[in-house]
Order: structure tokens, then C-alpha cells, then sequence
């Protein structure tokens, strides 16, 4: 099992210590921050989604045609297209981006984000919703006659599509969501379940039933695990970094009355109280993980840390490694300039300690 590295990119510069500035797309900024990503040796790219962001699939087609390596990851959140142009836009990015891009289905923990957009359902029938919608979405991509559907929340009659991912049986599908209506819908569908940094215990137990309910489907599942690293050559220097984001993070929140939409949603998340779980297990859980910003900001996003030496985090991250994750999506809160310094010895070093594991395995 190899492990592979997704970063995050956005339209400008932006994170708890850095506010939002100018206005909400520098294609410059984008395309450095891209290329800094496919330069540092990352598997794949992730662009998110926000409800009054700029729109995901037009920002990932860019960072497509500035890049040539680099696979990408598509945030995507059901209910707001039809699943069948869905499955033909997507199908189509797949073939101009020449068989790189996967997609992370997000259906949404915060009905306030959602009424943005005009979506009204509760939680629990986003996922209903979400489970019908890749039904669909796979159908299309595989199907090679023309069919109906009658479903809950989508009917149609004669749905086909002429293109197909380039990727077979169809392109990756990544997917989120912790809760009791969401861990069936991706024993279903997923190809990688997405964790947010818990603890090692919070793992075991999630991916555990997450690898259960996938079996019942007679499926294999991959994980992948978010953290927000931060680095310095030692690790008194480290957690002395760690403590000056906090602080910056509390004085902006302070001091703003506009703060970054991420701190709006998810409020019905699942991920969200298992990352204040965590945190309530003090500010350091286990070796590295750092809980601070996530206790700070209530959760609402990917925010816990791993903190010190390249070495020591790459050693943190086999910890999850030997616990069968694979993936590990990693962004920093000095974004584009953390993203360059994880290639430098980071990433590399995390690479080496799976190589010399799986080299004992086989031993």
C-alpha cells in the first residue's frame, strides 16, 4: 500500500492567520499555487467548495490546463445539478485533464450553507439524497444503453451519455461525512473515505466500521486523513509556531466582524464533534496532534495539526499509515509557502518510512 499526499488550492491567499483580501479570485496566486503543489511532488490537488465562492468546476479546469502531472480532486456537493449533466460534466473534465481528476462528494453539514444555494433538506436526507445521486452518477459513467429512473429525489427517461471517464470503470470517487446516515452511503460508493485529523483511536474506530459496512457491499475501501502540519527544524521551534498561530488565529476572530465562510458550516457535522471530542482530550493527543485551532474555531473544518521536526511528523503519519491509511490530505495555515516547504522534506521523508515498512512486510 503507497501513500499519496493531496494539498488544497484556492483563488487567493487565505487562512485563520491570513483574512481574505482583494478580490475573491488571483488567477495568478491560483496557477503559482498549483504548480508549487505538482513541484512539491504531491499526488493530487484539491479545490473546495463554498456556497459564495468562486465555482469549483471552472477553478479546477485552470489549475487542469496550468499543470501537466498532477492529479486533481473536484469538491462537489449533490443537489444543485442534475445527476446526469453531472456525470457528463465530470466525464468530460476526466478526458481535458487527460484521465487526473476524482471527485469528493460533499452533501453538506450545515443547512445554512446549504439555504444559500436554496438546497432545504435536513441532514439525514442530504445523505438519502447524496446515496441516489451516485447511484446514478456511476450508472451513467458505466451504462452503455440508455435507461429510466424513478427515484426519491430524481426521475428521468432514457439518460445516457456519450462520454465516458476517461479513467475506468470511472473516476475516483472520495467522500465525506461521519455520521450514522453517512457511513452507509459510502460503504456504497466510496473508493476513499475522507477522515478529518482525529486521533489514532478515533481512526481505528471510524475507519473500522467504515471497512465493515463497505465489505457488507462486498467492496474494498482506501482512507485518507487531513491534518494541518506545522513545521520547524526543532520541535521546541515547532510548537512555538503552533502557539503564535493560535494567538493570530484569536486576534483576527477578535477583531473581525467578516470572518472566512469556512467558519459558518459544517454545524450539523458528525466530523465536527468528533474533532471537539478530541480536542476535549486536552490541546496534544497522542504524539503530534494538536487540537487548539479546531477547539477555536468550533470545528467547522479540517483544522487540527500535526506539530514538529519533518521527521517527527512523517513518523506521526505512519502511525496512521499502520492503521491502513493511505492518503493523507495536507495543507498549512502559511498556505502556498508550507505547501513548497512539505516537499522539501516532508513528504519525501514520509515516502521513505512506507517504503522501508512495506520493505519489512515483505521480508
Amino acid at each position: 500500500m503507497s501513500v499519496n499526499f493531496i494539498g488544497m488550492v484556492t483563488t487567493h491567499k487565505n487562512s485563520e492567520i491570513h483574512p481574505s483580501t482583494g478580490p475573491a479570485i488571483d488567477t495568478d496566486y491560483l496557477l503559482r499555487f498549483a504548480k508549487a503543489h505538482e513541484d512539491a511532488g504531491f499526488d493530487r490537488v484539491l479545490v473546495p467548495y463554498h456556497s459564495n465562492g468562486p465555482d469549483a468546476i471552472l477553478t479546477i479546469a485552470q489549475v487542469a490546463a496550468a499543470t501537466s502531472r498532477i492529479k486533481l480532486m473536484l469538491a462537489h456537493r449533490p443537489g444543485f445539478v442534475s445527476p446526469t449533466l453531472a456525470a457528463r460534466q465530470l466525464a468530460t473534465l476526466d478526458h481535458f485533464s487527460r484521465g487526473r481528476l476524482g471527485v469528493h462528494i460533499i452533501s453538506g453539514g450545515s443547512d445554512i450553507e446549504q439555504r444559500r444555494d436554496g438546497d432545504y433538506l435536513d441532514h439525514d436526507q442530504r445523505y438519502a439524497r447524496t446515496d441516489e445521486y451516485l447511484e446514478i452518477l456511476r450508472r451513467v459513467w458505466t451504462a452503455d444503453q440508455p435507461f429510466d429512473h424513478e427515484g426519491a429525489h430524481y426521475r428521468f427517461e432514457q439518460a445516457y451519455s456519450e462520454v465516458k471517464p476517461a479513467q475506468k470503470p470511472h473516476l475516483p470517487i472520495f467522500f465525506g461525512g461521519a455520521s450514522d446516515a453517512a457511513i452507509p452511503v459510502a460503504g456504497r460508493h466510496a473508493d476513499i473515505y475522507a477522515l478529518w485529523g482525529e486521533s489514532l483511536d478515533q481512526v481505528r474506530d471510524l475507519t473500522g466500521r467504515v471497512r465493515a459496512e463497505a465489505a457488507r457491499n462486498g467492496r474494498e475501501i482506501g482512507f485518507s486523513v487531513s491534518f494541518r502540519p506545522i513545521l520547524a527544524e526543532t520541535e521546541d521551534k515547532a510548537w512555538e509556531r503552533a502557539e503564535r498561530i493560535l494567538q493570530e488565529t484569536r486576534r483576527l476572530r477578535a477583531g473581525s466582524g467578516k470572518l472566512h465562510p469556512a467558519y459558518t458550516g459544517p454545524q450539523q457535522s458528525e466530523g465536527a464533534r468528533r474533532l471537539l471530542a478530541a480536542a476535549d482530550k486536552g490541546a496534544r493527543v497522542d504524539k503530534r496532534l494538536w487540537t487548539a485551532i479546531a477547539k477555536e474555531t468550533g470545528a467547522r473544518y479540517n483544522s487540527t495539526a500535526l506539530v514538529g521536526t519533518p521527521e517527527q511528523v512523517a513518523e506521526a503519519l505512519l502511525d496512521y499509515y499502520d492503521l491502513g491509511v493511505s492518503t493523507f490530505l495536507i495543507r498549512g495555515f502559511d498556505p502556498l509557502e508550507d505547501a513548497i516547504d512539505y516537499g522539501r522534506a516532508l513528504i519525501p521523508r514520509t515516502r521513505e518510512l512506507v517504503a522501508q515498512r512495506l520493505a519489512q512486510k515483505a521480508a
